[in-house]
């Protein structure tokens, strides 16, 4: 009897370590695409008004927003890009970048600043979030990533689309990094998809000495490319290392394209601020440049039924500008 126990046992030993090895074998052969972990955070941060942020003020409501921190395949400390998502929230087109960056060795942190808050899209209504929040979200985002052990610090990107590629584009503001980001870290560099730049702040070609890439479409018309390209002239007027990428036939979100849609709708009761001219006045006021007046979703200029819709060409296109880009800056093999 003991012997047949003793057999037995050294069946089941031999048995677990084949299954292990099983395992072993089979977590190594994973896609590459298919992050090595994943771990969710509440990102403590806050809503408050626009006027608020433009004046250091941060006597608003507490909040905690979403953050899903996808930890690419490979070791030690790697590179990061943080994305930022437009009006519509955390969409499908997200999981395409991020598989895409973390098949290339790159972690990612996505940010919904919209859930915490109750919102599901802004669209319809711009109003119901004050157009700077999303900056203050991405800041406290890299507090989390500066302190963690699989994160480079040196090598951390900001990504954004629509909104959060407005977000995306004046978060590289010196001024904004001194009244909101105490990470102690900078991001390496700024990648906006199709941004707004109607918005004039003051000081705005005080930038990070960072990279800024910008990518846009000819037809937008939810975020013409036009104030974008009267911006980006200011930008490298004063030195700053920003360059616009413009394509055409590309609806504003033309990089749907990379989840196979290539049809151009009319988002239905979405406002766009296409003719709105918006500069920031006295005492953090943001002021509609045609009226002088504080500017408002009310106003005149502000208009209904945008168009979206994904080009797939240029959406290849402009994912390969985007991996060129950053292969060279995270120096990756």
């Amino acid at each position: 009897m003991l012997t047949d126990w003793r057999l037995a046992a050294t069946a089941i030993l031999f048995c677990c370590a084949v299954l292990f090895t099983c395992i072993e074998t089979s977590a190594q052969q994973i896609p590459k695409e298919i992050a090595a972990r994943t771990e969710i955070y509440g990102i403590p941060s806050l809503t408050i008004s626009d006027q608020q942020f433009l004046n250091g003020d941060s006597n608003g409501k507490a909040v905690t927003v979403g953050g899903e921190f996808r930890i690419a395949q490979g070791s030690g400390r790697l590179p990061v890009v943080v994305l930022m998502h437009g009006s519509s929230g955390v969409g499908a087109g997200m999981d395409g970048w991020v598989r895409h960056f973390n098949g290339m060795g790159i972690s990612t942190f996505v940010i919904d600043g919209f859930s915490g808050r109750g919102l599901t899209a802004t669209g319809p209504n711009q109003a119901l979030l004050g157009r700077l929040n999303l900056i203050v979200d991405i800041y406290h985002s890299l507090e989390i990533l500066a302190k963690h052990p699989r994160v480079d610090p040196e090598r951390i990107v900001l990504m954004g689309f629509s909104r959060g590629g407005q977000a995306t584009l004046y978060a590289s503001l010196d001024r904004f990094n001194k009244l909101w980001n105490k990470s102690g870290v900078q991001f390496a560099a700024y990648i906006p998809f199709y941004p707004d730049c109607s918005t004039g702040y003051l000081t705005d070609t005080e930038v990070a000495a960072r990279p800024i890439r910008i990518f846009h479409g000819t037809p937008d018309d939810y975020n013409p490319v036009a104030s974008c390209k009267a911006y980006v002239a200011r930008l490298q007027a004063a030195k700053r290392d920003v360059v616009l990428t413009e394509y055409p036939d590309s609806a504003h979100g033309f990089d749907a394209g990379l989840i196979g849609n290539n049809t151009v709708v009319e988002a239905t009761g979405s406002q766009t601020v296409r003719h709105c001219t918006i500069r920031e006045g006295e005492g953090g006021v943001l002021m509609n440049a045609s009226t002088q007046a504080p500017f408002s979703y009310k106003d005149a200029c502000v208009e209904l039924g945008p168009h979206v819709g994904g080009n797939p060409t240029t959406a290849l296109e402009a994912r390969k500008a985007v991996s060129d880009f950053l292969q060279a800056l995270f120096k990756l093999s």
